[in-house]
């Protein structure tokens, strides 16, 4: 597999380059030099297959043969140990459930197979690995779940203080052993920005072997692909469903992007955001203009300036009418939010958490809009993990699954830090 960096398409690396380092020194991001139609036959046998069997089949065709199927296969068994059911609310709507994972979010799918990925490449390394990841909430409790006590990998996770939820926080700041967490005293941009700045410094760089677990990672974006396979072969027979994605930085929907490219019958997709809206104001008007991140109740979409956006931008050759062509976006404010909530609560039983209920408003927009269609909300966290706000919207308790429970009882240590470089930079010298 040979991979370029949006910013540089005549330099190629191998996939184990991209993966370990993450970013290229250009600051662009690795894109698959192709990207490979599947067979008639992988179709034909879909609905037919467990999700590790789908897992094992797309990355296989993108792998092109870098890895040895027998260990590929062992890669992808290991991470892919929980289901994404599709739940039916109505004959048009229906929500993939993505928070069956260690961490109850989605992010557990590209996590956990990233973590087997590295350890696989980074089986005769000596020198240890470190692993910066930024995140606005979710992220960082599936990649601290998918690396921990990972031999040779060190986990530093930045996460902005007062930012994410208090569960959230406890899934970042307690695991110990090899999983550090930097609490931010700023915004998710802001420990973006610090990431990515590191792994730009030539300093770090010579002293550590730095690579990223956000989903500027190739390895976070290509397992996120599998569950839309797995979406559609839940479907009826026939369908070219259009997916709802709620969306923050992105990687979630060019994962489903790359999927339809692949071969996967789509019919659309729609971006759904909370008011950090660049995106549908790009779709609205052609004009792309990130901004600082504003705090909403669906904090793992409070994302200012989407990473992957660049990824979406070379998929479609940097041309507005080739995107808006695939992917219609909506936002909604926190009022909105929760007025869906509470919508879809009264109307099917059927408890969303902010992300997924932002999905769902801009799905109900899009169908007034275009007509009908059937629409696959991703629900992409349990509404456990954002508990107050759920229970204070629908008056009602939500349980809390025991693996998220258990963690209230456990002491948080994490190092507070403001948001410079310098301070990162002394702090990962510092700590090896």
């Amino acid at each position: 597999m040979k991979l370029y960096s949006t910013k540089n398409k005549s330099r190629y690396v191998s996939l184990k380059e991209a993966v370990m380092k993450g970013l290229p020194e250009d600051n662009g991001l690795y894109m698959p030099e192709t990207i490979p139609q599947l067979p008639e036959s992988f179709f034909t046998a879909l609905r037919q297959m467990k999700l590790p069997d789908i897992g094992y089949e797309v990355s296989k065709a993108l792998f092109q043969g870098e890895i040895p199927d027998s260990e590929l296969r062992n890669i992808v068994t290991k991470a892919l140990t929980f289901p994404a059911p599709l739940v039916k609310l109505n004959e048009s709507t229906y929500i993939l459930e993505l928070f069956h994972g260690p961490s109850l979010a989605f992010k557990d799918f590209g996590a956990r197979f990233m973590a087997q990925l590295m350890s696989y490449f980074n089986r005769n390394e000596d020198k240890e690995l470190t692993i910066l990841v930024a995140t606005s909430g979710d992220t960082g409790g599936a990649v601290a779940a998918g690396f921990h006590n990972t031999p040779g990998i060190n986990v530093v996770i930045l996460y902005p203080s007062g930012k994410v939820s208090e569960l959230q926080e406890k899934q970042l700041t307690t695991l110990g052993g090899n999983v550090k967490a930097l609490e931010v005293l700023g915004t998710f941009d802001d420990c973006q920005a610090l990431v990515k700045q590191a792994f730009l410094d030539k300093e770090l760089n010579q002293n550590l072997r730095l690579s990223s677990a956000n989903s500027i990672n190739i390895a976070r974006l290509i397992p996120q692909s599998f569950y839309y396979f797995e979406a559609w072969k839940q479907l009826p027979e026939g369908t070219r469903p259009v997916f709802v994605v709620p969306s923050g930085n992105f990687g979630n929907l060019t994962a489903g992007v790359l999927a339809k490219r692949m071969g996967l019958p789509v019919e659309h997709f729609v971006a759904a955001t909370n008011v950090n809206d660049v995106v549908p104001e790009y779709v609205k008007t052609g004009k792309y203009t990130p901004r600082p991140s504003v705090q909403t109740i669906s904090n793992a979409m409070d994302v200012g300036n989407p990473s992957n956006f660049e990824r979406l931008q070379d998929i479609f050759s940097f041309t507005w009418n080739r995107f808006v062509d695939e992917i219609s976006a909506y936002s909604l404010n926190d009022d909105e939010t929760r007025a869906q909530m509470r919508e879809c609560y009264e109307s099917y039983n059927y408890i969303l958490d902010p992300h997924g209920s932002v999905g769902y408003g801009a799905w109900k927009r899009y169908t007034r809009e275009n007509g009908s269609s059937v629409g696959v909300i991703l629900e992409t966290a349990h509404p456990s993990k954002f508990i107050d706000e759920v229970e204070s919207t629908l008056k009602t308790e939500v349980e809390i699954p025991d693996r998220l429970a258990n963690l209230r009882e456990r002491t948080k240590k994490a190092v507070q830090m403001t948001p410079t470089f310098k301070n990162l930079k002394d702090y990962l010298l510092g700590s090896h």
